[in-house]
């Protein structure tokens, strides 16, 4: 039987980060690493990435599926990012293009259902003086929260602008895109420690209910390990996203360098 395979969808990619803390999103910084510019958000590539499950499965998927992200290549502003994704007995097989080179690569399902997730610890406050990020306050147990964030039109209106995205259904139904859910995963980072350029490598998502515009969104989180590999310093971190401090949306495996090997051999 031969796999189905979904419409391509095509996107110009557009860096929604260049004036970040983060300076790997900053063209002359990502140069100095190596890269051919400033790197579009590994956050916004998997929205590009989850166009396809939206399409083929509409509303359901943002209550109950699941996804999972790998980034391999960057992709650069202005890129044209193609998104292709083939049908399969478990879900949908998902990769990136652009240039010829795959950027990244993923799977999303649609359970039956979700099983309800286990309670967090409430994680104290992000700090108004954060630490530098180290293996201190890295460390894997270590509880993070970020500031909640009012979920606005206005707002899900520029995640939208600024993605090209052409799904209608988030203004049409009042819902949030997923691309606010997958950034709670760098907040839960970035809200609590001082990085320096960093990259967000992959993530693995279950999604739990739709967030609507007009919540509140917050995380409990932890750090569950911080390791080094080929020289680069990872950490992973498990992110429970809750809307209005209640009501559990999607729980995030969220892996990113903290420490990339250019820096640490400084």
């Amino acid at each position: 039987m031969t796999a189905a395979v979904l419409d391509p969808y095509r996107v110009e990619a557009f860096n929604t980060a260049k004036a970040s803390e983060n300076k790997i999103h900053d063209d002359e910084v990502a140069r100095r690493f190596g890269f051919g510019g400033g790197l579009v958000p590994g956050v916004d590539v998997y929205a590009y990435m989850a166009h396809q499950p939206v399409a083929r499965w509409g509303r359901a998927w943002l209550e109950r599926g699941a996804a999972e992200c790998r980034f391999q290549k960057p992709v650069y502003d202005g890129d044209i990012a193609t998104v292709t994704a083939v049908e399969t007995a478990e879900g949908l097989d998902i990769r990136v293009e652009s240039h010829g080179e795959i950027c990244a690569t993923g799977r999303a399902s649609l359970p039956d259902h979700a099983p309800q997730p286990e309670p967090f610890a409430e994680p104290p406050l992000p700090p108004s003086d954060r630490p530098p990020a180290s293996e201190t306050t890295l460390a894997a147990g270590t509880l993070l929260g970020i500031r909640p964030l009012p979920i606005t039109r206005e707002l899900v209106e520029q995640c939208i602008a600024d993605l090209r995205e052409t799904e209608t259904l988030y203004l049409k139904e009042g819902l949030v895109h997923p691309v606010i859910i997958g950034r709670t995963g760098n907040w839960a980072l970035n809200h609590n420690v001082v990085l320096g350029p960093w990259m967000h490598v992959g993530s693995k998502l279950q999604h739990y209910a739709a967030a609507r515009i007009g919540d509140e969104l917050s995380v409990r989180a932890r750090v569950t390990a911080n390791y080094e590999h080929k020289g680069h310093h990872f950490v992973d971190a498990d992110v429970l996203v809750l809307a209005n401090r209640a009501t559990p949306i999607a729980r995030i495996a969220h892996t990113a360098i903290w420490l990339p090997r250019q820096l640490a051999a400084a």
